[in-house]
């Protein structure tokens, strides 16, 4: 097998690409998927998770393992001026603000210009919901809505949007459609005080 030199057009991605390729076997080639993400987590600024989510049972099945990688990957990159990392074979990219850190993993060979993608959806999209009051409090006080964001940007591993305006949208209409039986004491009482407002000002 020949490999031509690297242009400058090659990406990062193309050397992954080619270290996973099985050079004994002229037929190898890394098929296309669209499970594109391993898994998304958002941790504190002490490396403890708030929210993760992992699509491949293959890697990291179980809590233990979850939170340990989660612990490495924290110590990794809390005091780095990048934006991605290849840890445990997998290509991660974040970005911090405040208290929390936001992760979006995929395989080794995956484009980063895709994980990014989903990355500042994920990012715009809790910025949005939170008003731009991006720290550890809101996103607890918020949890709920953006768990329903996540859900929105990815299930099990496909991408299903990367625009943060309409993931904001679909996840405000969910909200309102919820029982009332399974809705929380703060959406419960931010509903009250809607009606009053408009019952006053009538």
């Amino acid at each position: 097998m020949m490999i031509r030199p690297a242009s400058s057009k090659n990406t990062l991605h193309n050397l992954y690409s080619l270290l996973e390729t099985d050079f004994n076997d002229p037929n190898a080639t890394i098929e296309p998927t669209l499970y594109t993400v391993k898994g998304m987590a958002i941790l504190d600024n002490d490396g403890n998770r708030i929210l993760a989510k992992y699509y491949d049972k293959n890697i990291f099945p179980t809590s233990k393992e979850q939170k340990a990688f989660e612990k490495n990957l924290f110590n990794k990159t809390h005091r780095s001026n990048t934006e991605i990392i290849m840890l445990d074979g997998l290509t991660c990219v974040y970005r911090s603000n405040v208290d929390l850190y936001f992760y979006v993993m995929g395989s080794s060979h995956e484009n980063e210009l895709i994980l990014m993608s989903v990355l500042n959806c994920l990012y715009d999209s809790v910025s949005q919901i939170l008003r731009r009051n991006v720290e550890k409090r809101a996103v607890l006080d918020s949890l709920d809505i953006v768990m329903l964001a996540m859900d929105e940007i990815c299930d099990g591993g496909i991408i299903l949007d990367a625009d943060a305006a309409s993931v904001v949208q679909r996840v405000a209409l969910r909200t309102d459609d919820i029982p009332l039986g399974e809705q929380t004491v703060a959406q419960v009482f931010q509903s009250a005080k809607e009606q009053l407002k408009w019952s006053l000002l009538k």
